[in-house]
């Protein structure tokens, strides 16, 4: 499942907000993504100051401790950025950071895309308020489009905002469970290490698999090897149906079939995703529901938006192992993918090693 990702419309907020370079119709946008931001950080206060606190929950104290303990192993073993963000903690009294809401069109999984001044062009927009992003998927359902409003319990500023005491850790997703955590803060974190203007999937693909790489290094520090198996059969079966799904959708799409016919079709193909994911959910995965949401609320905004944080994670994944699996090795390779043209970059990253 998706975690939020980069969703650094606030960083880019306070910078485009600054620079005055939009039009008035995308000012009141700007504000609300700036305001949201700004709410977040003063909410903020330092992790060592909740431990400090005898009124700090024990339950509380116990995931910032272990919290803190990530960190510095981001840091030693990951290479990740030694910076203030998850250093701090605030409560935002609500479930999620923000809400993101991703478009495509009926007949493709093309997302629809915004575009900023210095992030780029990306496939999502999000909001720190639920009903403006409600607002804004009745506006693309209008014109035809199939929409996803989702829930996003973190996002990165790219360390655009460490002058501001940087991405803190929140209550939307610290009581997760140990694997979980881990797995978050190495992807936000690792948004700050590359990050390429126009193309999601490769921004995405990059985080997830430092959380993934990074994950499991830390579960096996931990002399805990087991401890997440059950978790990662079921997060890898879920990106086999769902692969499975998008490619034959994809291909459906690009076909010459009449529409009436791609339509009837893609009924068949959700129906029997739907399907095979009762099946698991009843057996291998023991009534687990975590899923259950998301397959009944999937159409090819959602479907289309997973790609982006799964299509490009064995690319990575192999340069990560051409380049012996030195973290320092691996961020230089992608730093540099991230500077050249997309059609380049994506050319090389997939080359066979």
């Amino acid at each position: 499942m998706s975690r939020g990702g980069v969703a650094a419309v606030a960083a880019a907020a306070l910078v485009v907000l600054l620079l005055a370079t939009t039009g008035c119709a995308e000012l009141g946008y700007y504000a609300q993504s700036t305001s949201g931001h700004l709410d977040l950080v003063r909410r903020a206060r330092p992790a060592q100051d909740w431990l400090s606190d005898e009124a700090t929950p024990a339950a509380l104290r116990d995931r910032l401790q272990l919290a803190q303990r990530l960190r510095d192993f981001a840091v030693a073993e990951l290479k990740l950025p030694d910076n203030r963000s998850y250093r701090s903690y605030a409560d935002l009294g609500r479930p999620y950071a923000v809400w993101n809401v991703v478009a495509a069109p009926e007949l493709s999984l093309t997302l629809q895309t915004w575009c900023f001044p210095v992030m780029g062009c990306v496939g999502y927009r999000g909001y720190f308020d639920a009903k403006a992003a409600e607002a804004m998927a009745g506006q693309l359902r209008e014109r035809g489009l199939e929409v996803s409003v989702y829930g996003v319990p973190a996002y990165s500023t790219l360390g655009w905002t460490n002058w501001l005491g940087g991405d803190p850790l929140l209550n939307t997703f610290i009581g997760w469970s140990e694997a979980e955590l881990a797995r978050l803060i190495f992807h936000e974190l690792a948004h700050q290490v590359a990050y390429a203007n126009d193309d999601t999937a490769f921004n995405e693909s990059f985080a997830t698999a430092v959380e993934r790489l990074g994950g499991a290094r830390w579960i096996a520090a931990s002399g805990r090897p087991g401890e997440d198996a059950a978790g990662a059969r079921r997060r890898a079966e879920f990106r086999v149906l769902t692969l499975r799904t998008r490619t034959a959708l994809d291909g459906l799409y690009r076909s010459d079939l009449p529409e009436a016919d791609k339509r009837r079709r893609k009924a068949e193909l959700m129906a029997a995703m739907r399907a095979e994911h009762a099946a698991l959910k009843a057996g291998a995965w023991g009534g687990f529901a975590g899923y259950d949401r998301w397959f009944e609320r999937a159409n090819n905004a959602s479907l289309a938006v997973q790609a982006a944080y799964d299509s490009l994670v064995p690319a990575f994944e192999r340069l990560f192992d051409a380049q012996g699996r030195d973290f320092d090795r691996f961020y230089r390779e992608v730093k540099r993918l991230a500077a050249l043209p997309k059609d380049q970059r994506r050319a090389t990253l997939q080359m066979p090693s």
